[in-house]
């Protein structure tokens, strides 16, 4: 399912939410009525707005039969009459809901910056707004906000200095080389311990550095380093050799990095627990004692040294490594980062490697779009705040809540009804299934953010601010217990999430929308869309890696073992069958990488199909536009996958996504449905029916 699971900067864990985005010190939260400071009455511009995409029954294509691609059928017709706009790099239905929800904030935003005497949640997004879109004072500051950072980098003198530095910096919220923060313990999942993990590469995963398909990207990384080091006034004769340390530096740190792929296929790799004076056994160029210090946190009884083997080589490159070749490095990604915030020639620079190269994004994004960009990743709940007050009725969290009692039933059936699985694990399948906690829209209760001071002055001291800000909040909750009225991710992304390490499932207003969720729309089309999502959520708690976690959340084996020899067996053949999809001539999916995901899609698509059934009982089969009940049903599953991306952007996601490609996601899961079949008389042979050995039902 498109879009289901996050990946935050901190610590980018695939449904295990560890850190979260934006944060701030914790002073007491308040309710959401208790917090209200909001903007004068007013009404938004919808005219403004680009709507969201219903089913419309024009866009099928009857020359195309569900039979031999579902996605041709329901989304061909639209995605050819809607091609990707040049400041995208993919385009579909969630795409336009992101447009819409980026729309809203811009007027949120204005009105906001408009007030007189903004305070609270509004001060800090007419703060961002208001310096980020002053293009004149950002392009007359040029790199004067990063000099003092420039110069400290300049000041280093070898090994002991680069470890101060990095601490000095971490400190900040800054840290260059790996992450750093708090999250559930494995083991006890109701407190929160903090985590180091790999970092450090400018690629998209380690396998960019080493596979000969990625040479011309390789090399196009190496021409943007240069150009970068050039803009901070490294001399010309001096940026090549640089920009080659750099590669090097990075392609050194990727042969001791786990890969998307391994790092998908065993959550457990995050999850290493030491004391500080061990982990300063293995990383002695680099004591976890002092770090801990620097950071201002008492040094813990445990803590997770994740990817030991990364951190030990970062150790020893402490040692060995020129400190001129660590500057290079530490130079290029402090203002590589921070390119999207300074004047035109850096955020050029950025966009023509990272956009145009690495995904194929024809034309930069307006400058508004990419403000908000950064208000949503520094500083994204006090806009959520707002955006809640406009966009989310409450009769569509009601509704939500009851789609997902629905799902959550019909998935307690599917587990009683399993032949594949014993009493006794049933039994703790059971136990967990009566845990899942839903989400839905926003927080009951939204974070105090007074702690933050942005001002209007420097558009990135403000990013700098927040991500502080963010720090030292996440820091606050090590040692502490895990507050599970927490949300991370903001009521404006079109996203959602499963975390196992809490047992909940979250859906932020943005996404509960048409075509995921449509107020209009009969049964079938709701719960074939929106019913799958919550399913897919559902299920991800018995995927590959939720299976690892038991009723309370902790990381456990609680299955027996010859239970857990079957399951393995049923995910292999799901891997088998998703290595054979291409998604573009000689592109094929990993089926390991995309297991999790795969797991929950089709185990979302039988959840939802039964609650559908239950939902609509026994009342006749309304058929209409001439389709039968079943079948809108599928179209609403094959709808909520109508996405393109660039090739260059296709060839990011095979790499290092988790999910399916969009036309793999519609047509891979009906496939092994029986009732899909039987919805379009679809035979035997036809490449959307496994029948047989072939047919893969898990949950």
């Amino acid at each position: 399912m498109p879009a289901t699971r996050l990946h935050f900067v901190v610590l980018p864990i695939a449904a295990v939410v560890l850190l979260s985005q934006a944060g701030c010190k914790r002073t007491g939260d308040e309710p959401v009525a208790a917090q209200a400071q909001a903007l004068p009455a007013w009404s938004l511009d919808e005219s403004k707005l680009i709507q969201p995409i219903r089913f419309n029954e024009a866009d099928l294509d009857p020359s195309t039969s569900p039979c031999k691609d579902l996605a041709g059928y329901v989304n061909d017709k639209w995605l050819t009459a809607n091609p990707i706009p040049s400041d995208q790099t993919s385009w579909g239905v969630g795409d336009v809901l992101r447009q819409r929800s980026l729309g809203i904030q811009r007027q949120l935003a204005e009105r906001a910056a408009d007030l007189p005497a903004a305070s609270g949640v509004e001060k800090i997004v007419a703060d961002f707004w208001r310096t980020g879109m002053d293009e004149a004072r950002v392009n007359a500051q040029g790199l004067d906000p990063l000099r003092d950072r420039l110069a400290a980098i300049d000041e280093l003198s070898g090994g002991r200095s680069v470890s101060e530095y990095l601490r000095k910096v971490a400190a900040k919220g800054e840290n260059p080389l790996f992450g750093f923060g708090s999250g559930a313990d494995f083991k006890d999942s109701a407190m929160n311990i903090a985590y180091a993990i790999q970092g450090g590469l400018g690629l998209p995963d380690k396998t960019y550095y080493f596979d000969a398909d990625k040479q011309p990207l390789r090399e196009a990384y190496e021409r943007h380093i240069s150009k970068v080091l050039q803009l901070t006034g490294v001399p010309a004769e001096q940026v090549a050799l640089q920009a080659r340390t750099v590669l090097a530096f990075e392609t050194r740190l990727a042969h001791f990095s786990s890969s998307a792929e391994e790092l998908s296929g065993d959550l457990s790799l995050y999850y290493n627990p030491t004391t500080p004076a061990a982990a300063d056994k293995l990383t002695p160029n680099f004591p976890w004692t002092v770090f801990f210090a620097a950071q201002g946190v008492a040094a813990p009884k445990i803590f997770s040294l994740s990817m030991p083997a990364f951190h030990q080589e970062v150790s020893r490159m402490l040692a060995d490594v020129p400190v001129a070749q660590w500057q290079s490095y530490l130079r290029y990604h402090l203002v590589d980062d921070a390119s999207p915030y300074l004047s035109d020639a850096f955020v050029t620079e950025h966009f023509d490697f990272h956009g145009k190269s690495l995904e194929g994004q024809e034309e930069l994004q307006p400058r508004w779009k990419r403000v908000l960009g950064a208000v949503n990743d520094a500083a994204g709940e006090p806009m959520g705040q707002l955006y809640v007050e406009v966009a989310f009725p409450v009769s569509s969290k009601a509704r939500m809540e009851q789609l997902f009692a629905n799902l959550r039933e019909a998935l307690k059936v599917r587990i009683e009804n399993l032949g594949w699985m014993s009493d006794e694990t049933k039994r703790k399948a059971l136990e967990k299934w009566a845990t899942f906690t839903p989400k839905i829209g926003y927080p009951d209760k939204w974070r105090d953010w007074s702690g933050l001071a942005t001002q209007r002055d420097s558009y990135i001291r403000n990013v700098y601010a927040a991500r502080e800000f963010a720090y030292r909040r996440e820091l606050g909750k090590i040692g502490q217990p895990v507050d599970k009225t927490e949300w991370n991710v903001t009521p404006q992304t079109v996203s959602g999430y499963y975390d196992p390490l809490q047992n909940e499932i979250v859906f932020p207003a943005a996404i509960l929308q048409p075509p995921f969720f449509d107020a209009q729309a009969d049964a079938p089309l709701v719960y074939g869309a929106i019913g799958a999502l919550i399913g897919h959520e559902l299920t991800h708690g018995y995927d590959d890696q939720g299976s690892r976690f038991g009723p309370t959340g902790n990381f456990e084996q609680w299955w027996t073992d010859a239970d857990a020899a079957k399951f393995k067996a049923l995910t292999e053949k799901l891997v088998k069958q998703y290595n054979s999809y291409e998604a573009a001539p000689g592109l094929r999916v990993n089926g390991s990488l995309t297991l999790g995901e795969n797991i929950a899609d089709l185990g979302g698509l039988n959840v939802a199909y039964d609650a559908m059934l239950r939902a609509v009982g026994d009342k006749p089969d309304p058929r209409i536009d001439g389709l039968s009940r079943d079948q809108r049903f599928f179209i609403g599953w094959a709808t909520v996958w109508r996405k393109q991306l660039t090739p260059e952007r296709l060839k990011v996601h095979m790499a290092s996504d988790e999910h399916s490609p969009p036309r793999i996601g519609a047509n891979g899961p009906p496939t092994n449905v029986p009732a899909f079949a039987a919805a379009f008389g679809c035979k035997a042979g036809d490449p959307m029916v496994h029948s047989g050995e072939n047919l893969v039902v898990i949950w």
